[in-house]
């Protein structure tokens, strides 16, 4: 049995991580599972959150927008948005809770369903508990 696979973590706008690693904590939109080593074949979509890498050189995470994740020998991540825990700040936290209401006022006035958009929307409000920032209201 392996005791490590290969990860990769990827957005639109650059490569984040790609290292071998024993465990990766996946925000699902189905449930948050963690991946490891010999995990069965999968395929789920993200749901905003935290993105927890075990490495050799210790833990990394990365806050998520969405987008899908495809275990199987290895671990691919394609995240819409994903940036360093690090890197979010007030204002970058702000920033992508302001981008989550947008969707939902444009879906609310297209008369569309809005109950993806408001799924979303609550999810980018409930991230900042998990990077210690204040929580900005949002409007549904």
């Amino acid at each position: 049995m392996a005791d490590t696979m290969q990860f990769d973590l990827v957005s639109p706008e650059r490569s984040l991580l790609t290292a071998q690693v024993t465990s990766v904590q996946i925000p699902g939109a189905d449930g948050d599972l963690t991946a490891m080593p010999n995990h069965a074949p999968l395929i789920t979509t993200l749901r905003p959150g935290v993105l927890t890498v075990d490495t050799d050189k210790g833990v990394q995470e990365f806050v998520v927008t969405g987008g899908f994740a495809e275990i199987g020998e290895s671990l691919s991540v394609l995240a819409e948005k994903a940036l360093p825990k690090g890197d979010v700040d007030q204002a970058a936290y702000d920033a992508l809770v302001d981008e989550a209401q947008a969707v939902y006022t444009q879906t609310k006035e297209a008369g569309a369903s809005v109950d993806d958009a408001a799924k979303l929307l609550n999810d980018m409000v409930a991230i900042a508990g998990a990077v210690g920032l204040t929580a900005k209201a949002a409007s549904l």
